[in-house]
């Protein structure tokens, strides 16, 4: 199966909420277990975690969270989803080393992108942002120099925004 995401290579807990996505082809990669399996892939979980019901269950309840996080500040079902597993640190002989410990492997993905998104708040919370084209619901973590970015996608968003501009500059 071929990606159908509008815009991917985000940060996990971004690219989780990037499996919804509207446009010219709406969609929700989440909507079957072969979206699930793809995004294990993706991931390179698929040899971990079952891509049954279960894990499609858990993974759409951690993008809910992740969701109400990012766009609403309400951070206890991040927190509830955190609940169901822990980091392990050890001492190896190649140095310390974070070992992910998630009591089922339904949840670990869920789990994985949750603290994904504990890493991009400790780093610049201000860069984790939504799309600013009206009708589009993409995330992307803003990588540039100046922090300035504006759209997931300078080609599409970006182009229509402006597009929609000059059209409303030449018909007034």
């Amino acid at each position: 199966m071929r990606d159908p995401r509008p815009h991917t290579g985000e940060p996990p807990a971004l690219d989780l909420l990037n499996t919804r996505w509207r446009g010219d082809d709406p969609g929700d990669l989440l909507d079957d277990l072969d979206g699930l399996r793809l995004w294990l892939n993706l991931l390179g979980l698929a040899e971990q975690v079952p891509a049954d019901e279960h894990t499609l269950q858990a993974l759409r309840t951690a993008r809910d969270a992740i969701h109400a996080a990012v766009t609403t500040g309400e951070y206890a079902a991040v927190n509830q989803v955190l609940a169901h597993g822990r980091i392990r640190r050890e001492l190896t002989g190649e140095g310390p080393r974070e070992v992910p410990e998630v009591a089922d492997p339904a949840w670990l993905p869920g789990w994985l992108a949750a603290d994904d998104l504990l890493r991009l708040i400790a780093e610049a919370p201000h860069r984790i942002r939504q799309c600013a084209h009206p009708d589009c619901v993409l995330f992307f973590y803003d990588t540039s120099k100046n922090g300035t970015r504006r759209w997931h996608s300078m080609a599409t968003c970006g182009n229509r925004t402006k597009a929609a501009r000059h059209y409303a500059k030449i018909t007034e």
